[in-house]
């Protein structure tokens, strides 16, 4: 069950008719040695830690190291409660939700870099928004991390989710593409579904740089991954419903990496350009490191 790309991987399903998570869980048994039920345990704990982040953050409210952010995930959720969201509450839950985790990260709690600490919010704030949402139970939700893992680990192949080489795009992109094609597939879509919605996800904000103010995955970090977990439910949304990506899931991600390559260094977390360069982004890095 190897595969190495998305072309790869939807062949192997249409020919073995079985679901991503299924392929990935038998690829990661070839790999680690690992049992089924090992790795299924494994990511159990990954999921616990999720919901962890995402009630603290929501129902406790945290506050970074540094004071930048903390407790804005908090007053969002609070708002939904007692007001009529703009967005609807399925987008508000998860926007308040990957605004936390992040949050949290930023606490110096514990998180789950899915599939970095700068993009941590995105598929715990997507996926534990579904599962209450929709009544899903813990072991359908392992099943969509599992998904979520088999195009982490294409696009980590085959291109990069660092926004140290590829920019913003290639962080909280990579992440929304992990949480659009889960959720796909949880909401009964094929594979290929699930891959379309994956290359929407990227090719919605490609070119997104990374610019952290005075270089702490905080801010504009917090509402990127908000912004990740919307891009994540409207894609999947598109792709549910019969549209697909004009631009296949394999070209994206070559595409993604090309454009990650040429954004300047400056603008690859370096903290020397965009936001972090503008007169309160310095100002800021003065406050805070006290220069």
């Amino acid at each position: 069950m190897n595969f190495t790309n998305g072309k790869e991987l939807i062949e192997l399903c249409n020919k073995h008719h079985k679901k991503i998570y299924e392929i990935m869980l038998e690829k990661e048994v070839n790999l680690s040695g690992l049992s089924i039920e090992d790795i299924r345990e494994k990511m159990s704990v990954s999921l616990e830690i999720m919901k962890k982040s995402v009630d603290t953050a929501l129902n406790e409210g945290v506050k970074s190291v540094s004071g930048l952010i903390g407790g804005e995930a908090k007053k969002i959720h609070e708002r939904s409660i007692h007001h009529k969201s703009v967005c609807g509450s399925i987008m508000s839950k998860a926007v308040s939700s990957a605004m936390g985790v992040l949050e949290v990260n930023a606490a110096m709690g514990k998180i789950v870099a899915a599939p970095t600490a700068g993009s941590c919010g995105i598929i715990p704030g997507t996926l534990v928004t579904i599962q209450e949402e929709f009544d899903l139970d813990d072991e359908e939700i392992i099943n969509a991390l599992i998904t979520a893992s088999a195009v982490g680990m294409i696009i980590t192949r085959n291109a990069t989710v660092a926004g140290a080489e590829g920019g913003c795009q290639a962080e909280t992109g990579s992440a929304a593409a992990m949480a659009a094609a889960a959720v796909v597939e949880l909401m009964g879509g094929s594979p290929e579904a699930s891959l379309h919605a994956a290359s929407m996800c990227i090719k919605n904000i490609l070119g997104l740089v990374c610019d952290p103010i005075a270089g702490l995955v905080e801010a504009p970090c917090q509402k990127r991954n908000a912004l990740g977990a919307a891009n994540a439910l409207i894609s999947a949304e598109i792709a549910l419903a019969g549209v697909p990506s004009i631009i296949p899931f394999d070209e994206v991600v070559d595409t993604m990496y090309r454009v990650g390559r040429a954004i300047p260094f400056e603008l690859r977390e370096t903290a020397l350009g965009g936001l972090a360069d503008t007169p309160t982004g310095r100002s800021i890095q003065k406050q805070i490191l006290g220069e």
